[in-house]
C-alpha cells in the first residue's frame, strides 16, 4: 500500500508499505477520509519529519479485516472512526476511555505508529467507534480530532442558549467551535487576524467577527455584550496574546476552555481569574465515550460538518494539501480516497 511520510523540512513522500495484517484483537480499516490537522505541522516542519512513520491521526473508513478475538459487535464493512490512541488498556485512565493519558504503554497513531494517510490502517479493535449512517466519512474524520476537541471544550463549560461565546482562532478547530457553539444555542463571536478565516467563520454561522489586529478586541466585545463581556470563551490558537485575551473578554463568573497547543505563556491570575471569579478548563481531545456522544450530537442537531471541509485532496496530492495548509489556508483540508 501507499502511505505518506514527512521526510523533513516541509517535504513529504509517498512510500510503499506492506499491507497490514490483523493480529489478535486488531482490525484493519480501509481509509476513506483522513483529516489534515494543525498538530501535524510541527512534525511536517521538523528536520527529522515523521521518522518513517505514516502520518495522519484523523482517519475514518470501513472495516476491511478483523483479527481473532474481536467481539462480534464489530463486523467487516462497518463504517468507523478511530479513537487514535492506544494505552495499556488496564490502568484507571484507560478504563475511563482516556487512553491518551496512559502512563504505561501509550501509542498515538500517526505519531508513534502508522497513521491514517494511507490506504489502510491497523489499530486495536477497541479504539473503533461506529460512524452513524447520517455522517459522511469526512465528518467522521473531523470528529476524530479537531471538531471533537472543540465540542468537548464547549461541553465542559455547559454552553447553551444563555451564552455569548468568544472563539479565539479560526483554523479548523476554531471554526469547529463556532459550528458547535451555534448548535448548542449560543451567540458566537469569532476572533482571528485573518480576514479570510473570519469570513469563513461568518459563513459557518458566527454572529460577529473581530479582527484583533485591526480592532480593539476588548472594546468590541464590550459593545456586542452591552458592557458585560462574553460569558464563555474557547481558545484554540495556542498563541500567548490570545490566551490572555480569552480571559480579558469574559464577564464576571465567566468560563474559559483552553484547548490550543502552543508555547508556555503567562496569564493574569489575580486581576483576571481571581477578581472576576472565572472558571478555567483545560481540555485535551476526548474519551472514546465522548466521541460517541459527539457523533450523536451532530446527527441529532443536524450539524453540517461537511461545510467545514474547504478542500479535498487525493493521497497523491498530499504535498499540496500540507503546503497550502501550512501557508494558512482556510477551513479543514481532507485527504479522501475513492471507493
Amino acid at each position: 500500500m501507499k502511505g505518506l511520510v514527512f521526510t523533513g523540512n516541509e517535504t513529504v513522500e509517498l512510500q510503499d508499505f506492506p499491507d497490514p495484517q490483523a493480529a489478535a484483537g486488531e482490525a484493519i480499516i480501509k481509509v476513506r477520509a483522513s483529516g489534515v490537522c494543525g498538530s501535524d505541522l510541527p512534525r511536517y516542519r521538523d528536520a527529522e519529519g515523521s521518522k518513517g512513520i505514516i502520518t495522519g491521526h484523523e482517519p475514518c473508513g470501513e472495516v476491511a479485516e478483523i483479527g481473532p478475538g474481536v467481539p462480534s459487535g464489530l463486523r467487516v464493512g462497518d463504517r468507523v472512526m478511530v479513537h487514535h490512541y492506544a494505552g495499556c488498556g488496564f490502568c484507571d485512565v484507560c478504563a475511563m476511555g482516556f487512553e491518551q493519558a496512559c502512563q504505561n504503554d501509550r501509542v498515538t497513531y500517526g505519531t508513534g505508529a502508522h497513521g491514517g494517510h494511507a490506504e489502510f490502517i491497523k489499530v486495536p479493535a477497541r479504539t473503533l467507534v461506529h460512524l452513524p449512517d447520517e455522517l459522511s466519512f469526512e465528518a467522521g474524520a473531523a470528529i476524530a480530532c479537531g471538531t471533537g476537541t472543540a465540542w468537548n471544550g464547549l461541553k465542559k463549560m455547559n454552553v447553551s442558549g444563555r451564552d455569548t461565546v468568544a472563539v479565539f482562532g479560526q483554523g479548523p478547530v476554531g471554526v469547529s467551535g463556532v459550528v458547535s457553539a451555534k448548535a448548542m444555542g449560543a451567540r458566537v463571536i469569532a476572533v482571528d487576524i485573518s480576514p479570510e478565516r473570519l469570513e469563513f467563520a461568518r459563513q459557518l454561522g458566527a454572529d460577529f467577527t473581530i479582527n484583533s489586529m485591526e480592532t480593539d478586541l476588548i472594546e468590541a466585545v464590550q459593545e456586542i455584550t452591552s458592557g458585560h463581556g462574553a460569558t464563555a470563551s474557547l481558545e484554540t490558537s495556542g498563541a500567548g496574546p490570545a490566551r490572555a485575551q480569552a480571559l480579558e473578554v469574559l464577564s464576571y463568573f465567566g468560563r474559559c476552555s483552553f484547548i490550543g497547543n502552543g508555547a508556555p505563556s503567562t496569564i493574569d491570575i489575580r486581576g483576571e481569574v481571581i477578581r472576576k471569579v472565572l472558571t478555567i478548563f483545560g481540555s485535551w481531545t476526548f474519551t472514546k465515550a465522548e466521541q460517541i456522544e459527539i457523533a450523536r450530537f451532530m446527527v441529532e442537531n443536524k450539524v453540517d460538518l461537511d461545510a467545514l471541509v474547504s478542500k479535498r485532496y487525493s493521497l497523491d496530492e498530499a504535498e499540496t494539501a500540507y503546503r497550502e495548509f501550512a501557508g494558512g489556508a482556510t477551513g479543514k483540508p481532507m485527504i479522501t480516497f475513492d471507493n
